[in-house]
């Protein structure tokens, strides 16, 4: 059975068993093993396992010359190195090239606390998203990490992956069945949506059920693809709830907010509320719970967006009712 634990840890333990089934899968390191968890397939093949030390691009360069030779790299980092020191290696030698590489980063978001700006990573999915021919993910749980892992490995061609780092509670089946770009249904409801991604997913489930205890019934969406971006099941959510709140542990701009905002601008147009870190760099905190607090990354600021929402449409629909402003319209 998994137990609650960091989604780095389960991707650690599932790169093993992915390495004990193809021989083609190898690793490459920047220097922190440890805590990308990578050192557990080091341990169990080390003629597979290459620390590139503290020099990020390179290490992409190296992965994207390895899978020339027919292998499957793995790469992993923190994400802020992966996203931004690596950035021109990512888009020229991997994605412009179609490399069939995996970039796997862990410590996304303020995750990492202590650490500060330096290393909180709440950009890396803007950056990533905009690169041609990338696929990105930011799995929920320890079990969507495993079937996330298992099928980006099984994937050709380039991916990028976050992965948290604090322990992140167990919120799917462990059968649930998991597809790249189609987002998973965590919780039915008809009055709003929200759709969450990475950490902010348990949060999500804690705001739907306060916003039940109030009489709101909330639809709750697992989106662990941010590209591809699974639109139909965000147009049916605007169709069927008539708003959307999204919530990440990431800057409100370029990711899962604006890629929620981009599709129903283009198809069904309603609210989108959006919870995320402001026009600001976060900062450094020894407790991670109190970061998510300081910066409205918490159930309490979800159920106060789906508020806001539901006030909003509730007078959009009071206007629309109106006899004049009908007339208005002609």
């Amino acid at each position: 059975m998994i137990e609650a634990q960091p989604n780095r840890a389960m991707y650690g333990q599932t790169l093993v068993e992915l390495g004990e089934q193809d021989p083609r899968i190898i690793v490459f390191e920047a220097d922190i093993a440890k805590s990308t968890n990578t050192y557990r397939f080091g341990e169990r093949f080390p003629e597979r396992f290459f620390n590139c030390g503290a020099a990020e691009l390179n290490m992409v360069c190296m992965a994207a010359g390895a899978s020339t030779m027919g292998l499957i790299p793995f790469a992993s980092t923190f994400c802020m190195f992966a996203s931004m020191r690596a950035c021109e290696a990512v888009r020229q030698s991997v994605c412009y090239a179609k490399r069939n590489v995996k970039i796997v980063a862990t410590n996304a978001g303020v995750e990492i606390a202590g650490d500060g700006p330096s290393h909180q990573a709440v950009e890396d999915l803007a950056i990533m998203r905009v690169m041609a021919n990338l696929i990105v993910l930011s799995p929920s749980d320890p079990v969507t990490t495993r079937l996330a892992t298992r099928a980006i490995a099984a994937y050709v061609g380039p991916v990028y992956m976050r992965l948290g780092r604090q322990v992140a509670p167990v919120l799917h089946a462990e059968e649930t069945p998991f597809e790249i770009g189609t987002m998973i249904r965590l919780r039915d409801g008809g009055d709003v949506t929200i759709i969450a991604t990475g950490n902010m997913v348990e949060q999500a489930l804690i705001a739907a059920d306060e916003l039940s205890r109030a009489g709101v019934e909330a639809r709750v969406l697992d989106c662990h693809t941010i590209k591809p971006i699974d639109r139909q099941a965000i147009v049916h959510a605007a169709q069927e709830t008539g708003c959307l709140v999204t919530a990440e542990d990431h800057s409100i701009y370029g990711g899962l907010g604006g890629a929620v905002s981009e599709v129903v601008a283009e198809t069904c147009p309603v609210l989108v509320h959006r919870v995320g870190l402001a026009d600001r760099f976060a900062s450094s905190g020894r407790d991670y719970k109190a970061l998510l607090r300081h910066f409205g990354l918490h159930a309490g600021a979800i159920v106060d967006q789906v508020q806001q929402a539901l006030s909003r449409r509730r007078a959009y629909s009071r206007d629309l009712a109106s006899p004049l402003r009908s007339s208005e319209w002609g």
